[in-house]
């Protein structure tokens, strides 16, 4: 067998029972499979869409037994007669596989431990470059932008985001193209990326002259997200949960008459008979009917909190587990959860729906159509949808795309994909789920992406702009935070009172602009406490009506910039080097960040905080858009910063009606 092959587009290079493919997928990108089972597979569960049609000009470059070389547009994949990889974009190497150095013997850059029948705990190693930074990987707590030397388990929780694509300083995209659970090392002595349990390695490379073309590329291969709802663009009201019709219509009544603007109001759990069942529990949501339509004379738009958890009370459970919609497990009986549910019994055993399941997707949307859309709610969070399994026991799970080690990371995907799919054939258009966890792609499904149940700390306000830059960096254009952290916050104590000013001035200048949080005191069986904005006391409520204001204001420059997200992938919120790479400062700025190109956000981060430090990038001029004064580029200043007022800052000329 020859060492090195071209078949159609692809380079293929066969050695010592491993069969490695290299072809174009997407511009400037090539696309890398690697296994030991004889094959290369297409029908594995993986990130890209469809097989794009190669660009022309793609070249295949066979030397004997020597090399391969494989080059499409920027991007070159050179190939030795060892099988190792090296990456060059315009003739620079970007990104090179590493062999594993080992005391008596060189291990392989691709390793396979079998497991069993075909698959293997696999992976792979590239060379480490001491002046890369690395931005992306979803969204973790960890506070860090820039995430080289971190290790990241690849799996999905709360608050912890497994989105496997990173963008690279040296002008290059990678996406790990595989939903197993696994963890990726960015070590100073390699990069190394595992699967636990795989078919086969694939990864993506793409490489771009700046992180926008990086970016456009991604979202080519993995799905645009759609135009934003334009009512999603306004203020989100939420809280632990309203627990009737009455309550929640109180709050809608109150904004009204207070002339305040807001745009969507949040049903929460337990609105439901059972979990499972996805229907309103009619001894407390009467007449959903009269509800929306009494929202919408007001303006404003319903979401409807649903969960995947089942339990044996639903009327939906024999049924579900008949026709294998609910995840198996391999040993034992297939409870995955506890919780207690509307009844107030338990706690429950829940068993969670198979969302990689087509059937099962489509048997779940049957069930909001006829419950929910028959009112015209459409709008969905999608809550606790790692899932939210008791253990991570994913090797003992069965999924209808695998087992739970090779393609758990799928689940809040596929989840999305539910409801997607269900308004697309219903000719809607207008679509967006709040959801709690995501994957790769999971932008061109409508997914909005929140931080989690996070706490209602500075520390925690601290860790939420690396949080949503790095999900911005991912390809998750729509992006938001329970403003003011969900678990704890007393609305009487000083100290919060400072934190949720604080965070509602930054959740103004977030993608999606969302109040939310238990409040204490917490009780998860009744409502929580008050969570609007005149339950903070009269000084705050006179600052959050003036962010509330601006919003309102800003919206159709909100709305160019998710535009700019649906058509080109750019991000609206995004780290200062993605407008200017061409400073080196911005590389490391990890608590600024650009909302779309005219302005800079530099949120107040710390208690009692009255002015802070803000790095102004070089290349342009920057207006104070308080004071009006005008700074030059390329130097940090300090900025006055009083409770009212967090530090924003208008690019040149730009102009933007931040102020009445």
């Amino acid at each position: 067998m020859k060492l090195f092959e071209k078949l159609d587009t692809a380079l293929v290079f066969s050695k010592a029972c491993e069969t490695v493919r290299i072809e174009p997928w997407g511009k400037n990108s090539l696309r890398i499979r690697a296994t030991r089972n004889g094959f290369v597979r297409d029908d594995l569960p993986h990130a890209l869409q469809e097989k794009i049609e190669p660009p022309k000009g793609v070249a295949i470059v066979i030397d004997g037994e020597v090399s391969g070389t494989i080059i499409n547009g920027t991007l070159e994949a050179r190939v030795n007669q060892k099988g190792l990889i090296t990456f060059l974009s315009n003739g620079k190497q970007i990104l090179t596989e590493l062999p594993i150095a080992d005391m008596c013997e060189r291990l392989d850059a691709r390793t396979y431990s079998h497991l069993a029948g075909s698959s293997y705990r696999v992976s792979s190693s590239f060379a480490p470059h001491a002046d890369e930074h690395i931005y992306g990987m979803g969204q973790h707590r960890h506070g860090k932008l820039d995430v080289k030397g971190c290790t990241i388990d690849l799996v999905q929780r709360n608050t912890m985001v497994t989105i496997p694509f990173y963008y690279s300083s040296l002008g290059y995209g990678f996406l790990w193209n595989n939903p197993a659970i696994g963890h990726v090392e960015f070590s100073e002595n390699h990069t190394r990326w595992v699967a636990d349990s795989s078919q086969q390695i694939d990864y993506w490379v793409t490489a771009g002259d700046t992180p926008a073309q990086v970016m456009v590329n991604y979202v080519d291969v993995t799905g645009h997200s759609p135009m934003l709802p334009e009512f999603a663009s306004g203020f989100w009201q939420c809280k632990l949960r309203y627990s009737s019709q009455e309550e929640l219509l109180s709050v809608a009544r109150e904004h009204t008459r207070r002339g305040l603007p807001m745009s969507v109001i949040v049903i929460d759990y337990f609105h439901w008979t059972a979990q499972g069942d996805w229907k309103f529990d009619p001894e407390f949501w009467p007449d959903p009917q009269a509800m929306v339509d009494e929202l919408k004379s007001m303006g404003i738009e319903l979401m409807v909190s649903i969960w995947p958890s089942v339990t044996v009370h639903s009327e939906n459970f024999d049924e579900m587990e008949q026709r294998g919609f609910l995840l198996r497990s391999n040993k034992g009986f297939s409870v995955h959860g506890r919780f207690v549910d509307s009844s107030h019994s338990g706690p429950e055993h829940l068993y969670f729906y198979d969302t990689t399941n087509p059937q099962a997707r489509e048997y779940v949307w049957e069930k909001l159509r006829k419950n929910y859309g028959q009112y015209g709610i459409k709008f969905f969070w999608l809550d606790a949808c790692e899932p939210e399994i008791l253990h991570k026991d994913y090797d003992n799970l069965s999924f209808y795309a695998g087992s739970g080690a090779e393609t758990a990371c799928l689940y809040p995907k596929t989840q999305a994909q539910m409801v997607f799919d269900g308004l697309k054939s219903q000719n809607e258009n207008d679509i967006i789920s709040l959801c709690r966890s995501a994957w790769a792609g999971s932008q061109r499904y409508g997914a909005a992406l929140w931080s989690g149940d996070i706490p209602s700390t500075f520390a925690s306000l601290r860790n939420q702009i690396p949080a949503g830059l790095s999900a911005a960096m991912s390809g998750i254009p729509w992006w938001t935070t329970d403003i003011g952290g969900f678990i704890g916050g007393d609305i009487d104590s000083p100290s919060f009172r400072e934190l949720i000013v604080r965070w509602f001035e930054y959740g103004c200048f977030c993608p999606l602009f969302r109040l939310h949080g238990a409040r204490n005191p917490c009780d998860f069986f009744n409502t929580g406490g008050p969570n609007e904005v005149w339950s903070f006391g009269e000084k705050a409520y006179a600052i959050l009506v003036k962010y509330l204001e601006m919003r309102e204001r800003l919206r159709p420059y909100v709305m160019q910039l998710m535009k700019a997200a649906h058509t080109r992938g750019t991000p609206p919120m995004r780290p200062l080097f993605y407008d200017f790479s061409h400073d080196d400062k911005t590389w490391s700025i990890a608590d600024q960040y650009m909302f779309g190109p005219d302005l800079l956000v530099a949120p107040v981060l710390h208690e009692g905080a009255v002015s802070r430090i803000v790095y102004l990038p070089e290349g342009t001029s920057w207006k104070d858009s308080w004071s009006g004064n005008i700074f030059n580029g390329g130097q940090t200043i300090s900025i006055e910063a009083p409770l009212e007022r967090i530090p924003l800052f208008l690019k040149g000329d730009a102009q933007l009606p931040l102020h009445k």
